[in-house]
Order: C-alpha cells, then sequence, then structure tokens
C-alpha cells in the first residue's frame, strides 16, 4: 500500500479510536505533504514521503532538548510518543553495527583520513541511508573513524 494510503487509513483509524495523538501527528505529515505537492505542483513519490518524515522526526528531536531546557515534561513526552508514531513509516533504522560497516566501507572507497574528508565521506553515506539513520547519529559514527 502506497505511503499515501496508509497515512489517510491510519487517519481514519486515529480517528475513529479516538487517539488524538496518532491523529494529530498524522495531519501534520498529511499537511507537510500537501503543502510541498502544491508548491512545486507534483505528485509525491513514496521516498519523497519518507524524507518528509524523516526531516519531522529529527525537528522533534531537536525539539526535546529545547523543552528539557524548559523542564517541560509534559511537551518531551508527547514530542516522544509523535516520533514513535513518525517511525512507524520510516524504512527500519540501521543498527549501529550496521552503520559502522557502511562508514568503513566509505572509508575505504572515498579515501579519507582527516576531518578535512568529512564532506566527502558523509556525501557517500548519506543516500545509502536515508530515511534510516539520523545524520547526526552518522556523523558521531564518521567521527569515532577519523581524526
Amino acid at each position: 500500500m502506497p505511503l499515501k494510503e496508509k497515512l489517510m487509513e491510519d487517519l481514519k483509524q486515529s480517528m475513529k479510536s479516538k487517539n488524538k495523538v496518532k491523529k494529530d501527528t498524522v495531519t501534520m505529515v498529511r499537511a507537510a505533504i500537501k503543502q510541498r505537492e502544491v508548491d512545486e505542483k507534483i505528485e509525491l513519490s513514496d521516498a519523497e514521503i519518507v524524507d518528509i518524515i524523516a526531516k519531522q522526526v529529527k525537528q522533534k528531536k531537536d525539539s526535546i532538548s529545547d523543552f528539557e531546557k524548559g523542564n517541560r515534561q509534559d511537551l518531551i513526552d508527547l514530542t516522544k510518543e509523535e516520533i514513535k508514531i513518525l517511525l512507524e513509516y520510516l524504512p527500519p533504522q540501521l543498527s549501529d553495527e550496521e552503520l559502522e560497516s557502511i562508514v568503513k566501507e566509505a572509508i575505504e572507497a572515498t579515501g579519507a583520513q582527516s576531518k578535512k574528508d568529512m564532506g566527502k565521506l558523509m556525501a557517500f553515506i548519506m543516500p545509502k541511508v536515508k530515511g534510516k539513520a539520523d545524520g547526526k547519529h552518522v556523523n558521531e559514527i564518521v567521527a569515532k573513524y577519523i581524526k
């Protein structure tokens, strides 16, 4: 089932079951998809929808640290719940071991040795892990292997 249809089905289901968090989260995703389709006058593919969802997960993770600074546990809990819902629509996330093997392979392929080569390395890695790993996490793993 295409991702758009799955989102619509989940929206209907969450409305029937009165699951407000899921309904609001799915509505937010659908609004972001619709906005991009209207702006660019295109029909988004599943891969492009995954990009939108991954971007929203990243934004939510970033906002958690702000909520922690403001000591807002209610918002932290809500945001974590929203992230959990969003992750259902993304491909399974890569484990640290899988990421490390991709990083090692990229270092061999690009010949990267220092932090100066970080951009070249990330450009090689990111297309392979798109939607399956957070860029910040990939960056941390790359930093362990190059000095």
